[in-house]
């Protein structure tokens, strides 16, 4: 089995860093596939994979030609970690209760696909529509809590959320929004970590794949920012697609044998 989750922290995190998704995304629903661990063991799984490809990710951009507006994405860091506390804890107390906690992972899925078919067509057809060059603290604040409260709740890092709003509300071409939405995903996933290590018992965490998934995430983040150096937008983006409409296929299997 570490084989198998080596490489499901490579594939997650080599596609999310090429396409910016941040690999949480992909690791949640092969997690739920494979079913070896509860939800908060996925999520903690999941956040410290998906940080490591980000220090990975962010250290090796220097050789990018690509602006990183750090501004903008570190005012939607700073709302996407406090929205993620709240979507946290909006979790864990639904897990707690006993009448609709063994529905909590169907939630998930089902939020998951809608919200990932809904950013597939606005992607796609995001030329029919304006886009904007947000530049107000206070309204990008707003957007990167809500951000986080969607995220964390549906326990992904937020990669395909970052890349639609950095696409359509700041104007961002796709290899532009994969940089910054990385940036944002390794204040998210860090704030993630903290919480893990400091609100409870780590005994309620099965982390014994940890080290192969780190591991697999190092080399995914290499992978990813080769990908991104080499490629241009135009496959960045087809990337990006065809990871996320797999994404909906795991997804929907999920629900369907959860039914």
């Amino acid at each position: 089995m570490y084989v198998v989750y080596f490489f499901v922290g490579l594939i997650s995190t080599a596609l999310g860093a090429a396409a910016g998704l941040g690999g949480g995304v992909i690791i949640k629903p092969m997690l739920d596939l494979l079913g070896d661990f509860n939800l908060k063991s996925i999520g903690a799984l999941s956040a410290i994979t998906v940080f490591t490809m980000a220090v990975v990710s962010l250290f090796g951009s220097r050789k990018l030609d690509v602006q990183l507006q750090k501004k903008q994405s570190f005012t939607l860091a700073i709302g996407s970690i406090i929205g993620g506390g709240i979507g946290k804890s909006l979790f864990n107390s639904s897990l707690k209760y006993e009448p609709i906690n063994h529905m909590i992972g169907l939630v998930q899925s089902a939020l998951l696909i809608g919200i990932l078919i809904i950013i597939l067509l606005l992607m796609k057809y995001r030329h029919f529509y304006k886009t904007y060059h947000l530049k107000n603290a206070g309204i990008i604040l707003m957007i990167g809590l809500i951000l986080g409260v969607v995220s964390a709740f549906i326990g992904i890092g937020g990669g395909p959320l970052n890349i639609a709003v950095l696409s359509l509300l700041f104007s961002m071409d796709t290899k532009q929004a994969r940089l910054n939405s990385i940036f944002i995903i390794f204040f998210s996933q860090l704030a993630a970590i903290i919480l893990i290590f400091t609100e409870g018992s780590l005994v309620e965490y099965d982390l014994n794949m940890l080290p192969v998934m780190v591991i697999g995430g190092v080399v995914g983040g290499f992978i990813g920012n080769y990908l991104s150096l080499h490629w241009d937008s135009r496959r960045v983006e087809l990337i990006f697609n065809a990871t996320i409409i797999l994404i909906i296929a795991i997804n929907i299997y999920n629900v369907v044998q959860a039914i």
